[in-house]
């Protein structure tokens, strides 16, 4: 399985509808994280650029995936096939007994 980096441009006028729209879009970041479909997700600063990294077959396969989002309507989407991707895990504390 191969991981794919998706830049999506959001568009630069915000509407009500877009707003109204974002909760149901979060939840689906969500569900496809625990899916093990999306492994991290960031808004850039300004607002202008979503980044995330998609695990799939082929770049088809992505754009079924980024299909599923509730914004996507709104959003430009360029996607970049990645050799490797060097991620922190988040790790618990070993539990130590004594």
């Amino acid at each position: 399985m191969s991981q794919f980096m998706v830049e999506l441009t959001l568009p630069l006028q915000i509407t009500e509808d877009f707003v109204q729209t974002i909760p149901r879009h979060r939840a689906k970041i969500t569900e496809l994280m625990e899916q093990g479909k999306v492994n991290s997700y960031a808004l850039a600063a300004d607002r202008s650029k979503i980044w995330c990294v998609v695990r799939a077959e082929s770049e088809l396969e992505v754009m079924d995936v980024i299909a599923e989002l509730p914004l996507i309507g709104y959003l430009n989407p360029h996607i970049s096939k990645l050799m490797f991707n060097n991620a922190v895990a988040f790790r618990l504390p070993l539990f130590n007994l004594n």
